[in-house]
């Protein structure tokens, strides 16, 4: 769609040779040579700049500007003068002007300035659409959640995003924790500014600390040109850094400086640079005990967790599964182009008993395949490529006394030595036939004091 342009100027031979030039360039143009038509024009039809001389008689350039950009703040404005001087120009750019050219003026000079004007509202536009179908997807709205621990959840996440301080997210593997900072940045007063994250875990300690605080040109072999770091491009927004119980603790000191004095030294470089992002983290593991243990600095922890939020695993809010195996249904629908109407009895025992170890991220994936590989418009146990085990847990061997998150935990680790078994104890061979990722698999061998596989 060509766009379309309104040119005005009280000179007719003026008005006649801009729309000449701009329309061999292609665009829809509509001519004026008095300022009160050209704003009724404005007013019955969508346009895509607007191009008015300064001065003319009775309303003038900047009046126009100025009525123009009332009815519609985003249409963007040049001005024509042969008049100019920088008190006009200062005074048209703080009505809105996006830029003024002097006559007589070069006709590509026009069409370069025409062409900057349309780019320009363009890339808003694009950024203004993006901003929102961010906000949209990753707004507190759109978390799915009916326990009442999550909704007290969700309530302190929105509270949360109304003030600068530091948030500490923890919980297992899969329970949403990056899902819930992004909903703190996009529900905040941040939300123009960008979002940027990093996994601590998938940098070696030299190289995070030049991800994080950048360097300077020659600071190590291969830096051939400077470069900012995450907080320098989290700049008004906010940094997300997962994984932080990772890091050495030669690095946690470094991060604490940051923190404390707000400002980032490059690697290689003398000075430092003030920092203005807000910072969130998460982690799986227990940052209390490591404290204890001396892995963790108590200091920097503090400064972490000013605003502490810990996500229980999925097995111990089970009032989720369902809404979230719904919802996931209709997500893999859609997005594998698929008519997918549920699942069997038999799937959504499975579903209510299953515990879950790889919280809501296996349901999703199991929800994915079960969509992809659906041969009706239901989902069968088939589909999930799970074994008779997962499909029909036995009773527990201690009767009833047993609870049921203990029947769970106990079924969850003899699936998890039963899939080792089957691989020969190749872990990724047993995470794949598990339906989980091999960082989640290490941690319940772990956890369940897995050594070795008989």
């Amino acid at each position: 769609m060509k766009p379309n342009l309104l040119i005005l100027d009280d000179e007719r031979r003026m008005v006649d040779i801009v729309s000449m030039v701009l329309r061999r360039e292609g665009y829809e143009v509509t001519a004026c040579t008095d300022p009160e038509e050209a704003l009724a024009a404005l007013g019955s039809a969508a346009f895509d700049l607007l191009i008015t001389d300064l001065r003319m008689p009775g309303v003038d350039g900047l009046e126009v500007l100025k009525r123009a950009r009332s009815a519609h703040p985003e249409l963007p404005v040049i001005l024509m003068t042969a008049h100019a001087s920088v008190a006009t120009a200062i005074e048209a750019m703080k009505q809105g002007a996006v830029d003024y050219v002097e006559k007589p003026f070069n006709n590509d000079e026009l069409k370069a300035l025409v062409r900057r004007a349309l780019d320009h509202t363009r890339l808003e536009r694009e950024n203004r659409y993006l901003r929102g179908e961010l906000k949209s997807r990753y707004s507190l709205d759109q978390i799915i959640a009916e326990s009442a621990s999550m909704l007290e959840i969700l309530a302190l996440v929105r509270r949360s995003a109304r003030v600068p301080s530091t948030v500490l997210i923890t919980g297992e593997s899969g329970t949403g924790k990056e899902l819930i900072a992004r909903a703190i940045h996009y529900e905040g007063e941040r939300v123009g500014g960008p979002f940027v994250a990093a996994n601590c875990k998938a940098f070696s300690e030299g190289v995070l600390e030049s991800e994080l605080f950048g360097h300077e040109k020659g600071a190590f072999t291969g830096a051939h040109r400077a470069r900012a770091g995450l907080f320098e491009e989290a700049a008004g927004g906010t940094l997300f850094l997962d994984e932080i119980g990772e890091v050495s603790p030669d690095f946690q000191a470094k991060l604490l400086r940051v923190l404390q004095e707000k400002q980032v030294r490059r690697v290689g470089g003398s000075g430092s640079r003030a920092i203005d992002a807000r910072l969130v983290v998460a982690t799986n593991r227990d940052l209390r005990e490591e404290v204890a243990a001396g892995r963790f600095r108590e200091d920097l922890f503090f400064r972490l967790a000013v605003i502490p939020i810990h996500l229980p695993p999925l097995r111990e809010r089970r009032d989720d599964v369902m809404p979230l195996a719904r919802h996931f249904l209709g997500k893999w629908n859609r997005e594998l182009e698929r008519s997918v109407e549920g699942w069997s009895d038999d799937v959504d025992r499975y579903f209510v008993s299953h515990s879950w170890p790889g919280n809501v991220r296996e349901l999703e994936n199991t929800l994915e395949r079960g969509v992809a590989l659906a041969r009706t418009a239901t989902i069968e146990m088939d589909d999930l490529l799970l074994d008779s085990v997962d499909a029909h847990p036995g009773p527990a061997s201690d009767g009833d006394s047993q609870t049921l998150h203990d029947f769970l935990e106990r079924a969850a680790e003899e699936r998890i030595r039963s899939a080792l078994a089957e691989s020969g104890g190749k872990r990724v061979e047993a995470a794949r036939a598990l339906g989980i990722d091999r960082t989640t698999l290490y941690r319940l061998i772990r956890k369940y004091g897995i050594e070795h596989v008989d």
